[in-house]
């Protein structure tokens, strides 16, 4: 475990996936200890552009070598963006999962929901 990335600056879920600010919206994606324990992504299925999610539910699908996982969302709010590499190559999530393996942006109800997730230490913290 000690070999993955954690970025400081991120908030994070302890179902693995990260949040990144950008304006008045949020990146969302999955850590890379929860792309690690899945294995070679192969699909990836995201909510829609306009769709409005609330924290906790499930709002897509990563589909690996290994087994079929839910995404969930970190927190509540409309769907404002979706990554549309990641449908021509869901590897992205595996070589690249804070960066090109991004996978939908949303803007939140409520700006405090993002503040109150885990930072890297809560995070990395949980995973020993």
């Amino acid at each position: 475990m000690s070999d993955l990335e954690y970025p400081a600056g991120l908030r994070y879920t302890a179902e693995h996936e990260w949040l990144r600010a950008e304006g008045d919206t949020v990146r969302v994606g999955i850590t890379a200890f929860a792309q690690e324990a899945l294995g070679d992504v192969v699909y990836v299925s995201l909510p829609a552009v306009g769709d409005t999610v609330a924290a906790g539910d499930t709002c897509g699908e990563v589909e690996s070598t290994k087994s079929v996982s839910d995404l969930y969302a970190p927190v509540g709010g409309e769907v404002t963006a979706v990554n549309p590499a990641l449908d021509a190559t869901p590897e992205l999530v595996n070589t690249d999962p804070y960066g090109d393996g991004w996978m939908y942006e949303l803007r939140p109800a409520d700006a405090a929901d993002v503040d109150a997730l885990l930072d890297v230490d809560g995070y990395t913290s949980q995973l020993s």
